[in-house]
């Protein structure tokens, strides 16, 4: 978690609406119209938010992953 800060917080507004601090999306360069991913536990109140390529990144990782473990178990 060396790369983890808390930048604030945010509140869900009557319209199920939030403000992401100003500080937190310069650091994670947020800008107009980025797409951003809600992933979540629903039943723990844990929700966390990617951008679209982060997503991207994070899923073509996950399959190189499968795929050695794939090869594991059939060699």
């Amino acid at each position: 978690m060396h790369d983890t800060k808390l930048y604030g917080t945010a509140t869900v507004g009557t319209k199920g609406q939030i403000v992401i601090p100003a500080s937190a999306r310069e650091a994670m360069e947020l800008n107009v119209g980025d797409k951003l991913y809600v992933i979540g536990l629903r039943k723990k109140g844990i929700a966390m938010l990617l951008k679209e390529d982060e997503l991207d990144k994070f899923i073509s990782q996950m399959n190189l992953h499968i795929e050695s473990f794939k090869n594991l178990k059939n060699s």
